[in-house]
């Protein structure tokens, strides 16, 4: 779907900044130095990860290219740029050609040789490229990121395990092992190719819905893997929510068990240790769970921005980015620019 708001704002401003093309939060504003604190943060992250690209195209933490590839390309057409238009445009451009170059005959956008849990390179480069697809100008390019969708689609289709999940690789390469934080990466990226017109099998997605609800503990929360229940995880259920809210169920029993089980363990905004770690993944997908639940609660969602924004802000270092794990700075980074320009609206699959 064509944000034609987008366009013509880019157009009219061209090379301003991501901070000067802000329009105005949503819900009830911030304070104006609290505003002008986080536009530069996000403006000072941006171009940190503009000028680390490669000259290949690409990014890379713990080498995993072709995810932090797909998540920085996220983050910087968050701000408003595409393909053709705004001050990241050529970083798009070259971001994708890389992508492009990693989709294999098979369907698989990554190297199963080298990437030993490609399935999140998978999932994250379906979720950018369909974004991407949906603002397309170039109809050569435009056809190109089709077939690769449509190809790529097959794939998670074929790799999809018995019980409805994903795992680190394809079932046919992991014995049918699935967990849920590969299985929300694969129906998010699925998610955003059906939006931008691409064939996506029905069957899958109820597949996928039924994993997350078999994995249900008593307590509302969701458990690591459907062959490894144990105790629930705060990070799988947000995700899990943001999934079933793309696939359409954001009002059943089973999702305000989920909602009331984040609330205590994520709302306010706990510690890593808290969050039972994976701090960055959990409020990549919970910030997209309460800027959802915000349009029914726009208190709900000002309140947990407003200490979200605040807590990255004052962790961002001199340079522009975040580096608080093992993985590496363009993860963190970019998991953090996502979460900060949700208020934007820019890219389909976060909009309520």
């Amino acid at each position: 779907m064509v944000n034609l708001n987008r366009r013509r704002m880019l157009g009219m401003l061209g090379g301003l900044s991501a901070a000067a093309m802000t329009p105005p939060l949503l819900g009830a504003p911030p304070s104006d130095s609290q505003r002008r604190t986080w536009e530069a943060c996000v403006e000072k992250g941006l171009a940190w990860v503009q000028r680390t690209q490669s000259r290949l195209g690409h990014w890379t933490a713990a080498n995993y290219p072709t995810a932090m590839t797909a998540l920085a390309g996220t983050a910087l057409c968050a701000s408003g740029s595409t393909t053709m238009q705004g001050p990241y445009s050529e970083n798009l451009r070259r971001a994708v050609e890389f992508l492009v170059s990693k989709a294999r005959p098979n369907g698989l956008i990554g190297d199963p040789v080298t990437d030993n849990r490609y399935t999140y390179g998978h999932g994250f480069s379906m979720l950018f490229l369909s974004q991407i697809l949906g603002e397309e100008e170039d109809s050569d390019r435009r056809e190109d990121l089709i077939k690769i969708l449509t190809n790529a689609v097959k794939f998670s289709v074929s790799a999809q395990t018995k019980s409805g999940g994903w795992g680190y690789v394809s079932a046919k390469d992991g014995n049918d092992f699935d967990e849920g934080s590969t299985t929300i990466t694969q129906v998010q990226g699925l998610r955003g190719c059906r939006n931008a017109g691409i064939p996506v099998p029905s069957e899958v997605i109820e597949n996928a819905k039924k994993y997350i609800y078999d994995c249900q503990n008593p307590d509302g929360g969701i458990s690591y893997s459907s062959k490894n229940r144990g105790t629930s995880r705060p990070a799988i259920t947000a995700a899990s929510i943001c999934c079933l809210q793309n696939a359409g169920e954001s009002k059943s029993d089973v999702v305000q068990k989920m909602l009331d089980y984040c609330k205590k363990n994520l709302y306010q905004i706990q510690s890593q240790a808290q969050s039972f770690s994976h701090w960055h993944y959990s409020y990549l997908y919970y910030s997209q769970v309460v800027y959802r639940e915000g349009s029914n609660d726009v208190s709900l969602w000002d309140t947990f921005r407003n200490r979200l924004y605040d807590r990255i802000t004052v962790e961002q270092n001199n340079e522009g980015y975040w580096d608080e794990t093992s993985i590496g700075p363009i993860y963190v980074t970019a998991c953090n620019l996502i979460m900060m320009q949700l208020d934007l609206g820019y890219l389909p699959i976060y909009q309520r």
